[in-house]
């Protein structure tokens, strides 16, 4: 079921062997262009259309209130409710460290403040279709109440009968959203950054996806705030070893498989043994799973097992990939963890599996993908927030600065820049 590639004794270039996902084609983008210029130009008519078209639906309101939420917070039994508070909590506690107060520098009659100050309105992207998210409401909804938002909304696809399911709006009322708009895709995201008659524009947009979701997010990028990282088709990499349970590795490499198709799902392993005991395990776990079809599809394209050397080749090909999720299922598991350079979320040791982040952990379960862990982490409050810096100098500033600024202004050839300063130091 995993397609086997031994690297064993490889001492060449890692990037001309391992197998990556094929870039976004031509048609994606072209299609995604499409669906924001529609919805630009023609605002909810649009969205219904497309709505209908891809969703099958036809929402009876395109907006969701805070008496609804509270409504459906009512209807979900007992045990749902408090898995999201729970997790709600969770995450609230996480983030509440990642606040920091304003920062101040003094140096000779020179003070810089540099204030965080959240954006006004925060849209979040909330998937739907093949399964229910309300955790990754909580995931990005959350983050930006703490960061102090003024507005958070929520975009989600409907389902087939137009509705938004209980559980998702019960984590809206949980994480205290303002409102929950049924509409999903390419045109939620151009409806978030553009606005139309019932979706005014946000500042920030954050929140998981497919393709078409993550590639719109990259063409409105500029008109509004979109986190560096492209936060697509799920992924995950767990290294093992003999130390823990074959089906451990095995359900786990299930796990993000299980989203569905485009993701990405590997095994690497310095233990042959460890490989096929692994592999036997998922086929038993795929074959009894209801998502079987979802998890099948993935592991065709992208379900790979790598054997290496040992744990410093595990840990090189795991840094090539930059995977959302890495699993490190061996010996000397946290040691191992701090080498590791690229990857969304590290989780160590049999104890620690890639759900528990996706729930309970604390920290965003929105993770970069296809390789943006290279240079991109998790949702954290940073990305609801921007830095405003307030400068104030005085006389003995400008008279001790002011000699560097004329003559940096003045290779640069920007006179009015020198003389701004020129007369103030004439003035002194």
């Amino acid at each position: 079921m995993l397609t086997r590639l031994d690297l064993r004794g490889f001492t060449g270039c890692l990037t001309d062997v391992l197998p990556r996902p094929e870039p976004v084609s031509d048609n994606v983008t072209e299609v995604v262009r499409s669906i924001i210029a529609a919805v630009r130009e023609r605002g909810d008519e649009a969205l219904a259309e497309f709505t209908e078209r891809f969703d099958g639906a036809s929402p009876p309101s395109p907006r969701i209130g805070r008496p609804e939420m509270e409504e459906a917070l009512q209807r979900v039994g007992v045990e749902v409710r408090k898995a999201l508070l729970a997790s709600a909590e969770a995450i609230r506690g996480h983030h509440a460290t990642q606040v920091r107060p304003e920062m101040r520098h003094e140096a000779g009659g020179l003070e810089v403040r540099s204030i965080p100050r959240p954006v006004r309105r925060a849209g979040c992207y909330v998937p739907g279709g093949r399964a229910t998210y309300p955790s990754t409401l909580l995931m990005t909804a959350v983050p930006a109440r703490v960061a102090g938002v003024d507005e958070v909304v929520v975009c989600v696809p409907p389902g087939s009968d137009g509705l938004i399911p209980d559980a998702t709006l019960a984590a809206a009322a949980v994480a205290g959203v303002d409102a929950v708009h049924p509409v999903g895709g390419a045109q939620a995201i151009a409806a978030l950054a553009y606005g139309t008659a019932s979706i005014d524009p946000v500042d920030v947009i954050v929140g998981p996806g497919n393709v078409y979701v993550a590639v719109a997010k990259q063409e409105v990028a500029g008109a509004v705030g979109i986190p560096v990282g492209f936060t697509g088709p799920s992924e995950v990499v767990v290294i093992a070893d003999a130390t823990v349970p074959p089906e451990f590795a095995a359900v786990d490499v299930v796990v993000q498989a299980e989203h569905g198709p485009d993701g990405l799902a590997w095994l690497i392993t310095w233990d042959e043994a460890v490989a096929d005991a692994a592999e036997g395990a998922i086929e038993e776990i795929v074959a009894a799973s209801p998502r079987r079809s979802d998890i099948e599809a993935t592991l065709a394209v992208a379900g790979i097992c790598v054997l290496v050397d040992g744990p410093v080749e595990a840990l090189a090909v795991a840094d090539e990939i930059a995977p959302e999720h890495l699993q490190l299922m061996c010996a000397d598991a946290g040691e191992l963890a701090l080498k590791v350079r690229n990857a969304g979320a590290v989780f160590c040791g049999p104890w620690s599996p890639a759900s528990l982040g996706d729930y309970m952990a604390g920290p965003s379960h929105v993770l970069p993908t296809a390789g943006t862990a290279r240079f991109a982490g998790a949702l954290t409050v940073s990305d609801f927030t921007k830095d405003v810096h307030v400068v104030t100098a005085d006389r003995t500033a400008i008279e001790r600065l002011g000699p560097h600024i004329v003559t940096l202004a003045e290779v640069e050839g920007l006179d009015a820049h020198a003389e701004s300063v020129r007369m103030r130091l004439s003035d002194a």
